[in-house]
């Protein structure tokens, strides 16, 4: 598999660490509020990242983090008067009601900056004491020129980001590039005891601090959105790189932004959509397909009509899926046909092939349809044998299973009362007694199941 290395500007062949296990950190959503789709996209896109690798055989341990300790998340508890735990407890569980909603596996640990404090003192000592850092007043910053590499992951010149950097009010920075290891506790704000006096982290920190209690000094992969390649993820490489004395990650990768109706996404203009309101009225997993239909890197845009469009292409993957049920249910006892089984095996080496190119979910969902083209042409409404169905079965539970999507399949076993009144029906055509056998069907269409007759029997599908 190859990746693009944002490091690097270039796919690169992934080769783990360490051959007995891929580990990947994802930065987590700072818990103050509802996640929104810019939110969700990372964690749709690495969700499959994580899901692809394990579909080819690696043993994946996958690290998100809550940032549940933030400016915003003070300033909201301050709003609402209430403490900055039941903030961010609130927001994490409505988090847990998106995330699954978008079919997206719990990683294997799910950290709190506020349970590893610990951890973050003992990284920012380990600064201090080598130089890279130094305390004001009870703040603590990282001396960003003394890191000679800092700027490499967002290659930019030193020169350009010491032109754009400033001090802020109330300060004590020795170089304006400087950023906040720890930061001293302000009136009503929380705080935990450090040797620097009473005082919280600072945002970049946590991350370096869970990286290496979870994952350990080197990791594989490191990821989020775009937005975090600087200041977030270069100041993570400084403290880590520092502190470590080793490389932080071997591969970082990052996800292009969202549009909304061709406007980047911003708080500021107000074009901001939450998971839960889209959810709300098209549910979840059309949210998801749109999250992955594209190349993780690019850009997409969010409109009415793409959502529609994805509901559609998700519509014609469940129809087919449940006709491929139906066609199993009724497969005849005939010959396999080899040819055909081959080329629907194909289809898997196809999306492997897709997938292995920097996680192309694009083309993954294009040989996903080709799969869907191969069914419809090949064995729906055909003789074929029950291996064959079985094949098609198989090969497209796979592919749908890698990038996360048709999980909201009903059961296997056809609703018992709408199975009678089929049985039904057909009984009553058997006896030329067409009045009760349009009366059924009528029935069943008013309450939204549409049949469909077939040489292989009746289907039926909801409206």
């Amino acid at each position: 598999m190859k990746i693009f290395n944002t490091m690097t500007r270039q796919k690169e062949e992934f080769v783990p660490v360490d051959k007995n296990e891929v580990k990947i950190y994802a930065c987590g959503p700072t818990v103050y509020n509802y996640i929104h789709i810019g939110n969700a996209r990372p964690l749709c896109v690495f969700d499959v990242l994580r899901r692809y690798l394990e579909y080819r055989g690696m043993n994946v341990k996958f690290v998100q983090n809550f940032t549940d300790v933030d400016d915003k998340i003070i300033k909201r508890a301050n709003e609402e008067g209430i403490s900055f735990e039941e903030v961010s407890k609130k927001y994490i569980e409505e988090f847990w009601t998106d995330a699954h909603g978008l079919n997206f596996k719990d990683a294997t640990v799910h950290p709190k900056a506020t349970e590893n404090i610990d951890e973050i003192i003992e990284i920012i000592k380990t600064l201090e004491d080598k130089g890279y850092a130094y305390a004001v007043d009870g703040d603590v910053y990282f001396r960003t020129l003394k890191f000679k590499e800092y700027g490499k992951l967002s290659h930019q010149p030193i020169e350009d980001l010491q032109s754009g950097a400033r001090i802020a009010v109330g300060e004590k920075k020795e170089d304006p590039l400087d950023f906040a290891l720890w930061k001293a506790a302000k009136e009503g704000e929380p705080y935990w005891d450090s040797p620097w006096g009473k005082g919280r982290p600072g945002w970049h920190i946590e991350c370096s601090a869970m990286n290496r209690r979870y994952l350990g000094k080197t990791i594989d992969i490191h990821c989020g959105g775009q937005d975090l390649i600087f200041p977030h993820h270069e100041n993570e490489i400084a403290q880590s790189e520092c502190a470590n004395g080793c490389t932080f990650s071997k591969y970082w990768m990052h996800n292009g932004y969202i549009n909304v109706d061709n406007v980047k996404m911003s708080k500021s203009l107000g074009n901001f959509k939450t998971v839960r309101e889209i959810a709300n009225v098209y549910g979840y997993e059309v949210i998801r397909y749109f999250l992955i239909s594209s190349h993780y890197r690019s850009p997409i845009n969010y409109s009415l009509d793409i959502i529609e469009q994805c509901q559609s292409a998700l519509d014609r993957l469940y129809t087919c899926r449940e006709s491929l049920d139906f066609a199993l249910k009724n497969a005849k006892d005939v010959e396999d046909d080899t040819d055909l089984i081959n080329q629907l095996n194909s289809r898997r080496e196809q999306f492997i092939t897709a997938m292995d190119d920097d996680l192309n979910t694009a083309d993954g969902l294009a040989a996903i349809f080709d799969l869907v083209k191969d069914i419809n042409t090949k064995i729906l409404d055909k003789e074929v044998s029950k291996n064959v169905c079985q094949t098609a079965c198989t090969v497209f539970d796979e592919l749908c299973d890698v990038l996360g999507i048709l999980y909201n399949r009903k059961s296997n076993d056809i609703d018992s009362e709408i199975e009678s009144l089929i049985e039904q029906r057909q009984q009553a055509r058997a006896n030329k007694d067409w009045a009760t056998a349009d009366k059924i069907r009528d029935d069943l269409k008013a309450r939204g199941i549409i049949l469909k007759d077939t040489p292989q029997g009746v289907t039926w599908t909801k409206e």
